[in-house]
C-alpha cells in the first residue's frame, strides 16, 4: 500500500433484502468536532438488523452497514477520553434541539437518527460518535459492553413502568428485549412472569435466568390466583394481534407497557381499557441513567452475561451464517460478533 492509497477496513453491509455482504470500506482518520473516533470491539446481533437483512425495516436505505450494539476502544486521545479506554456506545444521535430533548428525553427525540439504521452503524473497525454517546466501560469485557444496550432498552421500560416489589408483572416475548425487561423487572422486586409463544424459548429462558412462572402464549393464565390479571404487562412480541391480546390481562389499575413496534393499527375495547383505568406506556429506547443501571449491574454480577451470549462469532464467520441465525433466532438469545 502506497501514500497515496488510503487503508480500508472490512465492513458488514446488508447490500439489499436477503443479502448480508462484506465490503471494504476506507478508515476514518479523523473526526467532526464533537466526535470521538472507536475502534470497535464487538457488536451484538438485534432484532432490527434480522429484520434489516429480511427487508421488514419501513425506515432504511440499502446498502446498510448494519449495528448499534456496540463496544468499542478509543482510538485518538481527546478531551477525557485516554486511547484504549473501553466504551459502550448509545446509538441513538439526538438533535437537543426538540421539545423531547429540551425536556430531557433524547431517546424519542423528534429528529433521531439510529446508528445502523438511519445512518451507518458500526459492524467495522472503526466509526466516529458523538462524544456525549460514549460511556465508559471499565470494569466490564468488550462482549459484556456490547450487550448493555439491548439491556438498557429493557431497564428504561421497567423505569418508566415504575413497579415496585409488590407487583406481578407479565412479560410476553421473551427474546433478548423481553429478557432486558424480566431481569430488572426481577430487580425491581416484582413477581415476574414470561410468556412466549416458542416452548423451547421458555424453557432456555426459565432455566438460564431461574425464573419461577412462564406461560405458553395463547393459553387461559387467567386463572386461581391470576384470576384478576397483572399489575402490568410488558410487550416484546412485535406482534400487533399479540399486543392487543395483552390488554385483558392487566388488573384494575395496571399499566400495560409497550416495548416492542409494529406497524399497522392496534384495537382495544375502550370500555374494558376504561373500566381498569389503565394506563397505556410507550417506550422507547434508552436514556443514559438506564446505560448507567446496566453497566453496574454486568459489574456486580446481578446479571449473568455468560448466560445471555449464545453465540460468539467473527466477521467472516456471520457473512455466512447471517442467513442462519436469521431463521434460526428462535433458539438464540444474543449472538455476537467480535471484531478485535
Amino acid at each position: 500500500m502506497t501514500d497515496s492509497q488510503p487503508a480500508t477496513m472490512t465492513c458488514g453491509v446488508c447490500t439489499e433484502p436477503g443479502k448480508f455482504e462484506l465490503v471494504q470500506r476506507e478508515i476514518p482518520q479523523t473526526a467532526p468536532d464533537g466526535w470521538v473516533l472507536i475502534d470497535i470491539q464487538a457488536m451484538g446481533i438485534c432484532g432490527t438488523d434480522y429484520h434489516i437483512f429480511e427487508g421488514k425495516h419501513p425506515f432504511l436505505q440499502y446498502p446498510r452497514l448494519i449495528g448499534h450494539e456496540l463496544s468499542g476502544v478509543i482510538a485518538q486521545s481527546t478531551g477525557p477520553w485516554k486511547k484504549g479506554d473501553l466504551v459502550v456506545v448509545n446509538p441513538y444521535l439526538s438533535c437537543g434541539m426538540c421539545r423531547a430533548c429540551k425536556k430531557g428525553k433524547p431517546n424519542c427525540c423528534y429528529n433521531i437518527e439510529v446508528l445502523g439504521v438511519h445512518r451507518d452503524g458500526g459492524l467495522c473497525s472503526r466509526m466516529a460518535v458523538p462524544a456525549a454517546n460514549l460511556y465508559p466501560a471499565q470494569g466490564l469485557s468488550a462482549i459484556q459492553a456490547a450487550m448493555v444496550e439491548f439491556l438498557a432498552i429493557g431497564a428504561h421500560a421497567v423505569r418508566r413502568s415504575a413497579i415496585g416489589p409488590s407487583d406481578r408483572v407479565l412479560i410476553t416475548g421473551v427474546g433478548p428485549i423481553g429478557v432486558g425487561a424480566a431481569l430488572f423487572a426481577r430487580q425491581a422486586g416484582a413477581e415476574v412472569h414470561l410468556m412466549d409463544i416458542s416452548e423451547e424459548r421458555l424453557q432456555a429462558v426459565t432455566s438460564a435466568f431461574g425464573f419461577d412462572h412462564s406461560h405458553r402464549a395463547g393459553s387461559d393464565i387467567l386463572q386461581g390466583d391470576l384470576a384478576e390479571g397483572f399489575d402490568c404487562v410488558f410487550d416484546a412480541t412485535g406482534n400487533a394481534r399479540a399486543i392487543e391480546a395483552g390488554f385483558p390481562l392487566i388488573a384494575h389499575g395496571g399499566n400495560y407497557v409497550l416495548i416492542s413496534v409494529v406497524q399497522g393499527e392496534i384495537t382495544f375495547t375502550d370500555s374494558e381499557f376504561h373500566k381498569r383505568e389503565m394506563t397505556l406506556i410507550g417506550s422507547r429506547n434508552a436514556l443514559k441513567q438506564d446505560f448507567d443501571q446496566v453497566i453496574e449491574a454486568l459489574k456486580s454480577g446481578d446479571i449473568d452475561s455468560d448466560k445471555l451470549c449464545s453465540e460468539l462469532l467473527t466477521l467472516e464467520q456471520a457473512e455466512t451464517r447471517f442467513a442462519q441465525l436469521a431463521s434460526n433466532r428462535d433458539s438464540l438469545i444474543k449472538a455476537i460478533i467480535q471484531l478485535a
